[in-house]
C-alpha cells in the first residue's frame, strides 16, 4: 500500500474511559484507534512492533503521569519521532511550556471541542505522514527499493545501543551473490540490475518479523540485522534466505556452483556491551561470509 494512502493509527491514553470513548468516537472515521488507561500500557503499545503514528496523552494520570510517559518516549530511538499531543484540563502557560520542553507538539484542553480535536489531530497526522514519506524515500536504494546503506548504519547503531541497555543479542547475516561479475559479463548490466531487483524482492518476502531489517549493503551484497535473535535461529533464517534465491531459478551459465543464481551468507551474533563497537559484529559476519565463499559458495557459514 502507498505510504501516503494507508490509514494512520492514533493511540489515546487517558485513565478515564469516558474521555477515551469521546475522542475515539470523534477520530475513528479517519484513523485506526488504540487505547490505554495508564502510562505503562501506553509505553508497551508504543514500543511494540506496530507503534502508533500519533499519541493523544492525558497529563494527569495516577502512577506514571503524561510528562513521564512523554519523556520515556523521547528517550528511545524507535519512538522519539512519534508526535505527542497532551490532553489536559490545565491550560496555564507554565504547564504548556513544561510539556513542549519535554517534547510534546501541541495541547488539547478539556472539555473537548470536536472541531479543535479533529483539526489539530488531522494537521499533525498529515505532517507526520509526509515526514515519514520523505524520510523513507531518502533511506531507500534507488534500484531495488529496499533500504540502503545509510539506513543500515542508523538502524544498526540504534539497535546496538538498545541491546546494550536491555542486554539482548544482535545477529547479522551478510549475503553475496555468487559469481555476479561473471553474470554481468555474460548477460549484460541491464539483466544484472533485473537480477538484483528479483533477489531483493525474494529476500524481503522471506523476512517475516517487523523488527528484522534488510538492506542492500553495496553492489551485489545484502545484509540483514536480527535483534534479540540467537545465532542458531539466525542460521535457520539465513538458510531460508539462501534457498529463496535458489527457488527463483535465475539462469547463470557461467556460475561454478550451479547453473542458476545462488548466494553465499555469513552469520554472526554478539551480545553488545559499552566497550564493544557494533563494527565487531560486521567484521564477524564478513569473516563468516568469506569462509562460505572460500569453502564452496552457495552455503551459510557461522
Amino acid at each position: 500500500m502507498n505510504e501516503l494512502a494507508k490509514q494512520q493509527t492514533i493511540l489515546i491514553v487517558d485513565d478515564a474511559k469516558e474521555n477515551i470513548n469521546v475522542l475515539a468516537e470523534l477520530l475513528r472515521p479517519d484513523f485506526t484507534i488504540k487505547a490505554a488507561t495508564n502510562g505503562e500500557k501506553a509505553l508497551e503499545i508504543a514500543f511494540s512492533d506496530n507503534p502508533p503514528d500519533l499519541i493523544l496523552l492525558d497529563v494527569m494520570m495516577p502512577g506514571m503521569d503524561g510528562y513521564e510517559v512523554c519523556r520515556k518516549l523521547k528517550e528511545q530511538e524507535t519512538t522519539k519521532k512519534i508526535p505527542v499531543i497532551f490532553v489536559t484540563g490545565k491550560a496555564d502557560e507554565e504547564d504548556q511550556v513544561k510539556g513542549f520542553n519535554i517534547g510534546a507538539i501541541d495541547y488539547i484542553t478539556k472539555p473537548f471541542s470536536a472541531v479543535i480535536v479533529k483539526a489539530r489531530v488531522g494537521m499533525h497526522a498529515e505532517l507526520k505522514r509526509y515526514r515519514d514519506y520523505l524520510e523513507n524515500i531518502s533511506y531507500l536504494d534507488g534500484l531495488t527499493g529496499i533500504f540502503n546503506r545509510r539506513k543500515f548504519d542508523e538502524y544498526l547503531e540504534s539497535t546496538w545501543n538498545l541491546a546494550v541497555r536491555i542486554s539482548m543479542p544482535v545477529s547479522m547475516i551478510i549475503m553475496d551473490i555468487d559469481f555476479f561479475k561473471q553474470y554481468n559479463d555474460l548477460y549484460g548490466h541491464q539483466e544484472g540490475d533485473n537480477c538484483l531487483v528479483k533477489i531483493a524482492q525474494a529476500l524481503s518476502k522471506t523476512i517475516v518479523r517487523k523488527t528484522d531489517f534488510l538492506a542492500r549493503y553495496g553492489g551485489e551484497e545484502f545484509v540483514c540485522i536480527l535483534p534479540n535473535t540467537p545465532i542458531d535461529d539466525t542460521f535457520i533464517i539465513a538458510e531460508k534466505l539462501r534457498e529463496s534465491i535458489r527457488l527463483l531459478r535465475i539462469p547463470h551459465a557461467d556460475s561454478k556452483v550451479e547453473k542458476i543464481v545462488t548466494i553465499s551468507a555469513g552469520v554472526a551474533s554478539k551480545f553488545p556491551t559499552k566497550n564493544l563497537s557494533y563494527t565487531a559484529l560486521i567484521k564477524a559476519a564478513d569473516e563468516a561470509l568469506y569462509k562460505a565463499k572460500q569453502t564452496g559458495r552457495n552455503k551459510v557459514s557461522l
